[in-house]
């Protein structure tokens, strides 16, 4: 038998077998995936839509704990912001409070040598979503891009900001860094703690669940509900939040690859009078997520959803808003990944005064975006629309 024909085997049969391996992981996990229903809670809920607030409360909420410290961030980063926040969990570990770190095995980059230092001063740590058996290429794709915080078990943050120098604006390829981050006091933070240990307990490591984990909590203002989703039953929520807008629904994104459910409910919102907005990056930040995108625009731009690409750096915010009445803040993004393959934490807040908070952001970032046209997106250049066909091969990962 010829090399080539050999080759051409091999290819095929590998391909073969990613498929196989990829169908029948992802089915095994929306078997095991659990409808997490939770109670409406009342809290105190702080906005964070800048990375300098976001870590300022952070690392200030840190530093004041007493009993535990529980993190888990898909992305930790080795730089300087990241080193200042494993220097808090170090010195709090050293003065006998209880710390837990866990991060995305693939997500994190944290050296070897600043893990044992950690472990050395009695920090707990872990890596989630190990790739294993016998869906090696499906759980290497599955991520936990969830990001908590948790201290004493009353003060609990959600939201998309990972910890690293970029999510301060310091990379010169993005510039300012988008996002939004939720600090939550008292009420819901118990949910967050849940999620946690359980996300813990997934990981192999034991503990044993004290008082202290759930002490007793404050009631609030804001009513929410926490949302933790394990690659199934988002995309059904996010269908169910779009059916029943009225009047407007703003969608925040940094990747939109919808599929077609999702595309087809935006469309029938337009077409039924609903104001559709939609705000993405104009700058991509992984190879073809762009690219991925583009295939979809069409069909919005042509029922007058109005697409915004944001310039002045790089968006990473998620959120919706549906008639001004709900708001959804989390980690998951609007597309493929989250919907069916990561495991995700969201929060649907209630409160019309914090939602009106949200939208003037969103507002502004409207007002720093480029509206996308029907006639700019039909005179965009043949190489991109040679990428935009690579992407859609393997949208399905994005």
């Amino acid at each position: 038998m010829n090399g080539w024909v050999m080759t051409i085997i091999i290819v095929i049969a590998i391909f073969a077998w990613l498929r196989i391996d990829f169908v029948l992981g992802r089915r095994q996990q929306r078997n095991e995936a659990t409808r997490h229903v939770q109670e409406t809670r009342y809290s105190d809920v702080t906005f964070l839509p800048t990375g300098d607030e976001f870590f300022k409360r952070l690392f200030a909420d840190i530093e004041q704990a007493t009993d535990h410290v529980h993190l888990l961030f898909y992305i930790i980063k080795d730089d300087h912001i990241s080193g200042k926040m494993l220097k808090i969990l170090e010195g709090k570990a050293k003065e006998g409070v209880t710390v837990r770190l866990l991060v995305d095995k693939l997500g994190s980059h944290i050296p070897k040598k600043k893990l044992k230092q950690l472990k050395k001063a009695g920090v707990n740590f872990a890596y989630s979503h190990p790739v294993s058996f016998p869906y090696l290429f499906f759980t290497l794709n599955r991520r936990n891009h969830r990001k908590l915080a948790i201290m004493d078990g009353r003060v609990g943050y959600i939201g998309g900001y990972n910890v690293g120098d970029e999510y301060l604006g310091r990379d010169p390829k993005f510039g300012p860094w988008r996002d939004f981050h939720l600090r939550l006091d008292g009420d819901g933070v118990q949910d967050l703690q849940g999620q946690f240990l359980q996300d813990w307990q997934t990981a192999k490591q034991k503990y044993m669940t004290k008082e202290a984990h759930y002490p007793p909590l404050k009631k609030g203002e804001t009513p929410l509900r926490i949302l933790p989703t394990d690659g199934s039953y988002l995309e059904e929520t996010f269908i169910a939040l779009i059916r029943q807008a009225k009047e407007t629904i703003i969608i925040g994104t940094p990747y939109y690859i919808p599929g077609k459910a999702i595309q087809k409910e935006l469309i029938a919102a337009s077409q039924r009078g609903v104001d559709v907005k939609l705000i993405i990056p104009k700058k991509g930040d992984h190879p073809l997520v762009k690219e991925a995108a583009f295939p979809y625009f069409e069909s919005l731009l042509k029922v007058d959803i109005n697409v915004y690409q944001y310039y002045r750096g790089f968006f990473h915010a998620k959120a919706m808003v549906i008639d001004k009445q709900v708001c959804d803040i989390g980690t998951a993004n609007c597309d493929q990944r989250s919907f069916h393959i990561n495991h995700e934490i969201n929060c649907l807040i209630y409160d019309t005064d914090f939602i009106k908070r949200v939208l003037n952001e969103l507002e502004h970032d409207i007002s720093i975006s480029e509206r996308l046209t029907i006639e700019a997106y039909q005179n965009r250049p043949l190489s991109q629309k040679g990428k935009e066909k690579v992407a859609k091969l393997v949208s399905g990962l994005l």
